[in-house]
């Protein structure tokens, strides 16, 4: 008489969630990003960033029209100096953090989504993909600055105005970046598996190839708002932003409407130095991300 098979085999195997591993990969990229130096600091300046941008109006006061104090330098009580109308600095610099946060958020959100949706379906539909491919590499071989300045001052200066123009000319860089990494999903068995099993294509795409593509859409959150800051403030120092609300390109195209660019030197300083903190910081986080999510990094 044959001998029963153990109860293992009658089971079978175990199977995991499918989502188990992805968690444990995250868990791990955490555990590699925490350390990282370079880019908890850089996380922790974002993180202050933003939340000055939040809590605006209760550090300064909503900088006055004039003051009396014209182009004084740091003193107590304006910590960062006056501009040529006696405008608080500090309070210039404050508020257009809220604005420049706001612009490379809203900018990257709708490039962020509109770039990976159309990278995702033209890696998954070939006959589509030949078309987008062609192009994104038209868009990105266009001169970005020039375009943009001609569609701002086209459209006028309004916030709006200034993050949709940022965020179309920022979605070509998104698809890029995911489509490489799509067209490697969409090959793998499970994908394969996944279309014998339905016919819902859009299933498919959402719970497994943006999945599969997230830690690159995250990627290029960071860089997308770092090029966002850099666009918005450019358009802003051309005179080409929102005349109603402070920015950081504000504060630096009215010190040179005021020709005291040169000589009052703080007001080209804390602008620049709040421009260059969030893009080097969102750059070394992108960084630091990409090295974390390197598996070797994961067993130290």
């Amino acid at each position: 008489m044959t001998a029963p098979l153990p109860e293992s085999e009658l089971v079978g195997p175990t199977v995991e969630p499918a989502g188990t591993d992805g968690r444990r990969a995250s868990s791990a990229t955490w555990r590699a990003f925490r350390r990282m130096p370079l880019g908890m600091v850089s996380l922790g300046i974002l993180l202050v960033l933003i939340l000055i941008s939040i809590l605006a109006p209760l550090l300064a006061p909503y900088p006055a029209s004039y003051g009396t104090d014209v182009l004084s330098p740091p003193n107590p009580t304006n910590w960062f100096g006056t501009d040529a109308l006696g405008r608080d600095v500090f309070a210039e610099v404050i508020w257009g953090t809220q604005q420049s946060v706001l612009v490379a958020v809203a900018a990257s959100v709708i490039a962020i989504l509109f770039g990976t949706l159309v990278a995702v379906v033209g890696a998954y539909v070939p006959k589509l993909d030949t078309v987008i491919s062609v192009i994104v590499d038209l868009t990105l071989s266009l001169p970005v600055l020039p375009l943009m300045i001609l569609v701002a001052a086209l459209a006028g200066p309004s916030t709006s105005t200034l993050i949709l123009v940022v965020a179309a000319f920022s979605w070509p860089e998104v698809t890029r970046l995911v489509r490489s990494q799509a067209l490697t999903v969409v090959k793998l068995p499970y994908i394969d598996a996944a279309r014998l099993m339905t016919r819902n294509h859009l299933w498919i795409l959402g719970r497994h190839v943006v999945p599969a593509v997230t830690p690159v859409i995250v990627v290029s959150v960071v860089v997308t708002a770092s090029r966002a800051v850099l666009s918005a403030a450019g358009l802003s120092f051309l005179g080409l932003g929102d005349p109603t609300t402070w920015s950081w390109g504000r504060i630096l195209y009215e010190a040179q409407q005021s020709g005291a660019m040169v000589s009052a030197w703080w007001l080209t300083l804390f602008p620049s130095l709040a421009i260059l903190a969030l893009v080097l910081s969102a750059t070394l986080l992108s960084i630091a991300y990409n090295d974390a999510r390197n598996p070797r990094n994961h067993e130290r």
